[in-house]
């Protein structure tokens, strides 16, 4: 337990490469200038804030969210999949979508296969495989509030100009030429650990499945307020109204119940609803489908 407390905290420690200009230096941030928007995420084993993201429409793919992280970070992998353009130190891509409908069109970030998450992964600490972080360049664009009561972040566009991003370090020191010093070296110490004590990552990297509802609670009753069209929920005839009784075979009171009961299962299974519009009951089968 100890040894996850102390990786986590030092996630983002001793990256190379661009950062972002000094507070003094930070241009002044204007009023919104655009509607918020609400982004599902999760908290990993580990205790990081994880969201779901597609580039250039493929994914989606697992990113933590990190104010410490100067860039948009993800794997050499990722950005090969994504066929991420090379324009030094940067890579580019078409656009970054969040689930809950957050489009970020032209974006920058860095491929680089961070020791700390290489190292995360090969002994499956934070639960789920982990492709990368979203850091100040993206993150600066936005007003986040945090709710850890909530199921969402609510993520509102702000006028600001980020700061070019400068580096730490000279060209010629080493350590900036490889990027993350010797650090890099811990990645592969502990995947290497991992295999020698015969640990396996814990997880099975499976997108998580998506329902298509939105609900509210009216006087300790769960209510359907809307289904998406073509939703999972609207193909196996849920409606707008509908009180929601039991889920997986156990009564459901409000939507973290409900949350807790699918949170965790992945596209293509199948879920049991029994619900309740006006005086008659029925049971609703519900196939989960790819979120995004």
């Amino acid at each position: 337990m100890r040894f996850k407390i102390l990786l986590g905290a030092t996630l983002l420690a001793g990256i190379g490469g661009p950062f972002p200009a000094r507070a003094e230096e930070k241009p002044k941030v204007e009023t919104a200038i655009g509607k918020p928007v609400e982004i599902p995420y999760r908290l990993t084993d580990t205790q990081h804030v994880l969201v779901r993201v597609k580039i250039n429409g493929k994914g989606p793919f697992n990113f933590i969210i990190d104010t410490g992280a100067p860039a948009f970070i993800m794997t050499e992998a990722v950005a090969k999949k994504v066929g991420a353009k090379s324009e030094k130190p940067w890579v580019t891509f078409d656009k970054v979508e969040l689930e809950g409908g957050l489009v970020i069109p032209n974006p920058k970030g860095i491929a680089t296969d961070m020791f700390q998450l290489k190292g995360m992964n090969a002994m499956g600490l934070a639960g789920c495989e982990l492709h990368g972080v979203i850091g100040y360049n993206i993150l600066a664009q936005y007003r986040i509030q945090y709710d850890f009561t909530a199921t969402k972040l609510v993520w509102t566009p702000v006028k600001f100009e980020v700061p070019a991003p400068k580096r730490i370090s000279k060209p010629e020191d080493k350590a900036e030429m490889s990027g993350q010093g010797g650090l890099e070296l811990m990645g592969d110490l502990m995947a290497f650990l991992a295999r020698f004590g015969g640990i396996k990552p814990n997880y099975d990297y499976r997108p998580r499945g998506f329902v298509g509802i939105e609900l509210e609670e009216k006087a300790k009753d769960l209510i359907v307020k809307t289904v998406l069209a073509d939703s999972p929920a609207a193909k196996a005839g849920l409606k707008v109204g509908d009180k929601i009784l039991i889920a997986k075979g156990k009564p459901v009171d409000s939507a973290d119940d409900l949350l807790n009961a699918l949170s965790k299962l992945p596209v293509g299974t199948k879920v049991k609803l029994n619900v309740k519009s006006g005086e008659e009951s029925r049971e609703v089968t519900i196939e989960l489908g790819k979120g995004l």
